[in-house]
């Protein structure tokens, strides 16, 4: 939920370690600190809200000298937003300073063994706990690795912590526990980060830290211990983004870029998985074989995954014939699933560190059953820890608000529900070639839609100041319907809720009063009829639709208010295309509401706690 910058080279750090952070800051955007080691001391230097009041306050870092430092964006978990309970934290004396993302479980015990030895805390963060806990066991040894292991032993949660000892001021020490943190190795100079964004400017080589694995990290050299003080051997890996994917390109917002980016994404995506007609995934490693063995597809994820996953289960079934279910990881985890030993459980994750996704596969793993990760970042513990894997290669994706990593995992999905259903006989090659032909005019009909957001644009401008939208949608429209309004209301802050349009009946259409706007996604022909009655019920009660169909369907302008076409394709990949008008819709009324359509309020782009 937070980020992690940390830096020790022969350049001052606390302008690397802010220029870090402005990489980070939508991990987490409440408050934000450095702390670097001046020659004398460790300097901490923190303030509530926006990267930008820090930096103003340091002079974008030039007010501190010192080559090594740490740094730290907030997303609160425990405490309130305020400059006290902002990172780094430190011991009494403040010779002890870190950062950390994650949470500890256990940390009010911790903390009450620690109040009746006489410590005293100023914070109301569990970070405290352990940067007490690391000055407890300092003044027994006098050696930082060894206080940092008893910690880890008695510390539980999830954790990824970057770590300065004032009396060591040549050494940065980095640890990590189900929270993402990588190494970055340079040639004058060492980085920690949460991130890779945050590293590319200096480096692209990158060492991933596994759980439980501590990093000694000195200007020239890198060294790995596990919590027993065993030496660990890890291999330099290297990122290959372009660093440009990560700026904004003179686009407004990040998010504008990113709705902009989906052509390309699903043409990265989609390309090298089609050979000579033919779906091929080679990362994937299955053999037909196995596919064939498979007897029940699990589907888990969270947020707008867990939506491409809603859409996954109607592709699989149709064109398979495998019976899927579909999860909320945070639900997963906890129902005591039925998985026999022939099921598939498939992870879905951009990150690849969402904690109950994260948490699910282990769930699955324990169990002996296969899994298959499909996350955007190679290296990934998703990635690492799945027995299969299968990439989204959509790049960074900056703002909070999912556009383009969302639709790469609906690609995703499309190429192995065809791969499965070549395997298993449920598709022929006749079939196939035409999916695949429609796979591929995909990117070129979202550019298409892109491009005529005038409708839209000006439409939304008359909601600007709704408190309620409702979504429905029947089917795979239905999938639509929740994305659409997970879109509209994470960044504009107006209740939006979807319903499955034949439930309305059910006790929802009675919120439907005069001037209510309802979004209505009908892009599936065999349910056309009965998603046309469902509009003209909430018309009569005086509801204003807006229509999403395909090419073709003109008679619905006679029961909508405004009619948004999307160019024909195949059934199964209408949500590909259903959703742009929706991400554009929820872009321009959040703008038009003069809200931070990159940084949404309470939110994080990579939730790594429960």
């Amino acid at each position: 939920m937070c980020g992690i910058v940390g830096f020790i080279g022969k350049k001052q750090a606390a302008p690397i370690l802010l220029e870090g952070l402005a990489k980070l800051e939508y991990r987490g955007y409440d408050s934000a600190g450095i702390a670097v080691f001046d020659g004398e001391k460790i300097r901490v230097e923190k303030a509530k809200g926006r990267l930008k009041v820090l930096s103003e306050m340091t002079h974008d870092g030039e007010t501190m000298p010192g080559t090594v430092g740490i740094g730290h964006t907030r997303w609160a978990t425990h405490g309130e937003p305020n400059q006290v309970n902002a990172h780094p934290h430190f011991n009494t004396s403040g010779s002890i300073v870190l950062v950390h993302n994650g949470i500890i479980e256990n940390y009010l015990s911790l903390r009450q063994r620690l109040l009746k030895k006489g410590y005293e805390f100023a914070s109301e963060t569990d970070s405290e706990v352990v940067a007490q806990y690391l000055d407890y066991y300092y003044r027994e040894s006098g050696d930082p690795l060894a206080s940092i292991t008893k910690v880890l032993h008695r510390v539980e949660g999830a954790y990824a912590l970057g770590i300065l000892f004032q009396d060591h001021p040549d050494t940065l020490y980095a640890v990590r526990k189900d929270a993402p943190l990588i190494i970055g190795k340079g040639k004058e100079a060492n980085l920690i980060a949460s991130d890779a964004t945050a590293l590319l400017k200096h480096t692209r080589n990158v060492y991933y830290l596994e759980n439980n694995e501590i990093a000694v990290i000195h200007e020239d050299s890198i060294d790995f211990v596990n919590v027993d003080g065993d030496t660990v051997e890890k291999t330099l890996s290297r990122i290959d983004w372009d660093e440009s994917a990560a700026e904004k390109g003179g686009y407004e917002h990040f998010m504008l870029k990113e709705m902009y980016e989906q052509p390309k994404t699903v043409r990265d995506t989609l390309n090298p998985r089609i050979k000579e007609g033919r779906v091929e995934i080679e990362e994937l490693g299955m053999t037909d074989e196995e596919i064939r063995n498979v007897g029940r597809i699990h589907i888990v994820a969270c947020g707008s995954a867990y939506h491409t996953g809603v859409t996954g289960k109607y592709v699989f079934e149709g064109l398979c014939r495998i019976p899927v279910e579909v999860d909320l990881a945070s639900e997963f985890r906890y129902r005591d699933p039925i998985l026999g030993e022939k099921d598939l459980v498939i992870v879905i994750s951009q990150s690849g560190e969402t904690a109950d996704s994260l948490a699910a596969l282990r769930e699955a793993k324990a169990a002996h059953i296969m899994t298959l990760g499909i996350v955007n970042v190679v290296g990934s513990s998703i990635a690492r820890e799945a027995d299969k894997v299968m990439y989204t290669w959509a790049g960074p994706e900056i703002a909070v608000a999912t556009t383009k990593a969302y639709s790469a995992q609906l690609i995703a999905l499309y190429l192995l529900a065809i791969r499965f259903g070549t395997a298993l006989g449920t598709v022929d090659q006749s079939l196939a070639a035409q999916m695949i032909g429609d796979l591929k005019r995909l990117p070129d009909q979202i550019e298409l839609l892109l491009n005529n957001k005038e409708k839209i644009q000006s439409f939304a401008n008359h909601y600007l100041a709704a408190q309620h939208i409702f979504f429905i949608g029947r089917g795979i429209d239905y999938a639509i319907a929740m994305e659409g309004s997970l879109k509209l209301k994470e960044i504009s802050y107006i209740h939006s809720e979807a319903y499955a349009a034949g439930e309305l009946k059910h006790g929802t259409i009675s919120l439907i009063e005069e001037g209510t706007l309802v979004n209505a996604i009908v892009t599936q022909d065999a349910l056309y009829a009965k998603t046309v009655s469902n509009i003209v019920e909430v018309k009569s009660r005086g509801a204003f639709v807006m229509a999403v169909t395909n090419e073709g369907n003109t008679e619905i302008e006679k029961n909508a208010d405004l009619v948004i076409y999307i160019p024909q394709t195949n059934r199964y990949f209408t949500d590909s295309l259903a959703i742009i008008p929706l991400q554009l819709f929820a872009y321009y009324v959040s703008v038009g509401r003069g809200c931070d359509v990159d940084k949404p309020r309470n939110l994080a782009k990579s939730v790594t706690v429960e």
